[in-house]
């Protein structure tokens, strides 16, 4: 009996359970819901054999940074796949193998390769997209745009009932700035699968853009409650919600959802996640002129102190050179701008000299020195971009660079800039700094 995989490619195993386990695997990894681990155990227990059961795994191990056991999976994969499974199971193995490895470019460009002959390989497809994945860790300024371009590709290839498509497609249109139609396709998406973190977090993204944030509000109290707190989005969607609040200027309202779903010792999320959300929150307190409780800082430098201690990842090298700067860490945070600057001009850090020129900023920012943080950034503020992550993210340093040329003085400059924000979307915040300017 041939089995095949939730969009109809052949899976070798000739057990009907695990090819059961395995599409259930899948789809709860594609929607970060608990239970992925366990589903793909269940799959390789009944048949460990099965290739693609085994580098499910080692992506899962990957996404959850366990590095020995992701490779150690991966290798189990790469040993199985060799021995009568289809082209494209082989292919699939080698990009994941890639991916694990470290070998960012290369895993990208075979998962491209791979993507023009098996479009509907979903787990594939799934490694270029989002605001972690293989396009906007790449140092490409363009990969907003790319993500869109790499969904229309493929799009004849899904069905328009796939919710997990949907909901990547509306996500990339919504950060490429069509947040209209992103927001349509997303919630299309979701609708289609309410059990499905990644929808709720897409859709989040696009009331942040659209400027809605009391639906935003209204969408993560309702939604949250039914995902688990072992779910790897849980604090990360709650964090979304935080940020509305403090765009409204309850700074309260976003600490007490900080205090019960985000800080370290309350999330299960990713390490990457945990890191970035708690750094940019409390850094966004401070520069909206809010007091930060005592010890918070201090908590995220004791959760953080164990990752990214080599420079080289231009997104978590960004929020580690916050950290260093809220925290007074005066002598890490140079060393981290020393290891940034090394590996610019050996030309092998992707996102190039924003990094550390963000890094750089933070301190003058910290120190009090607003002309020279909006000194450093102004020049680099068109290439921030290329940290990747997503535009609600990455609106941390545009605001350090705002209030910064308020602070300096430079009323004409950041009128400007919140004009130009304010066109693309509403914004509370945004409006009474406007205002204040005005006056």
């Amino acid at each position: 009996m041939a089995y095949h995989d939730r969009r109809g490619l052949p899976v070798s195993t000739r057990s009907t359970p695990a090819a059961e386990h395995y599409r259930e695997g899948v789809d709860l990894m594609l929607a970060a819901w608990p239970g992925a681990a366990e589903a793909l155990d269940a799959a390789i227990a009944a048949d460990p054999g099965f290739a693609l059961a085994h580098a499910a795994r080692a992506r899962l191990h990957a996404m959850r940074t366990e590095p020995a056991a992701a490779r150690a999976r991966i290798t189990a994969a790469a040993r199985r796949v060799a021995d009568g499974a289809t082209e494209r199971e082989r292919s699939h193995v080698a990009v994941l193998s890639l991916a694990i490895d470290g070998q960012s470019g290369p895993a990208l460009a075979r998962a491209l390769a791979h993507l023009d002959a098996w479009p509907r390989d979903a787990l594939i497809l799934s490694l270029p997209l989002g605001a972690f994945g293989l396009l906007a860790f790449s140092g490409r300024p363009d990969h907003d745009r790319a993500r869109v371009d790499l969904c229309e590709r493929h799009a004849h290839a899904y069905d328009p009932d796939d919710w997990w498509f949907a909901v990547s497609r509306g996500w990339a249109h919504t950060e490429n700035g069509a947040v209209a139609r992103g927001r349509a396709l997303t919630e299309r998406g979701f609708a289609l699968r309410r059990r499905n973190a990644n929808g709720a977090h897409a859709l989040s993204h696009a009331l942040f853009e659209d400027g809605a944030g009391p639906e935003a509000e209204a969408l993560i109290a309702g939604w949250l409650p039914g995902y688990d707190r072992s779910g790897i989005l849980h604090g990360h969607i709650a964090w979304h919600a935080a940020l509305s609040a403090l765009e409204r200027g309850d700074s309260g309202g976003a600490l007490a959802i900080y205090d019960a779903h985000v800080r370290p010792g309350v999330t299960a999320g990713l390490p990457l996640n945990v890191i970035t959300d708690t750094v940019s929150l409390l850094w966004r307190l401070t520069a909206y002129g809010h007091a930060v409780p005592a010890g918070l800082w201090d908590e995220v430098r004791t959760y953080s102190a164990p990752y990214f201690t080599r420079a080289g990842f231009g997104f978590a090298d960004a929020h580690m050179g916050l950290l260093a700067a809220a925290t007074g860490d005066r002598a890490g945070a140079q060393a981290r701008i020393d290891a940034l600057t090394a590996l610019v001009e050996a030309g092998t850090l992707a996102a190039g000299p924003v990094v550390p020129a963000i890094c750089r900023a933070a301190l003058a920012f910290a120190d009090g020195d607003d002309a020279a943080c909006a000194r450093i950034l102004e020049p680099v503020a068109a290439e921030i971009v290329r940290i990747g992550g997503s535009g609600a993210q990455r609106e941390m340093i545009e605001d350090t660079l705002l209030v910064a040329l308020m602070r300096a003085g430079e009323a004409g400059k950041a009128r400007a800039r919140l004009d130009a924000r304010l066109h693309r979307r509403p914004s509370p915040r945004d409006a009474r700094w406007r205002a204040q300017l005005t006056a």
